[in-house]
């Protein structure tokens, strides 16, 4: 199996493939925060136990409001960015079409 090198050292290609998350969570003070990952469960525990985020920490309780299932994790961080750089009313609207399910 072919290997990417990284400044750590070499990984494995198949890490690449694996499914992200791509999510957004609603925070409790209204907010919106966007990550990605490869376990929405987990990782919105680690936001609401304090374990996540500085962001998520300092803005309350959150809940997934949006998420997208990916392949591979450049995937997921082009689409991160692609959603960071759109407006809260943009990403309401995303949140809205979707129908607030998680993909």
């Amino acid at each position: 199996m072919p290997h990417i090198m990284t400044k750590t050292g070499t990984k494995n290609a198949a890490r690449d493939r694996r499914r992200f998350f791509v999510y957004v969570l609603r925070c409790g003070d209204g907010t919106l925060y966007t990550g990605i990952t490869t376990c929405l469960e987990r990782r919105l525990a680690e936001h609401n136990s304090g374990r996540g985020a500085k962001y998520t920490r300092a803005h309350g309780q959150a809940a997934i409001a949006y998420s997208e299932r990916k392949c591979g994790v450049s995937s997921a961080l082009r689409r991160e960015a692609a959603i960071k750089k759109l407006s809260r009313a943009q990403k309401l609207a995303l949140i809205s079409s979707k129908s607030g399910k998680t993909a």
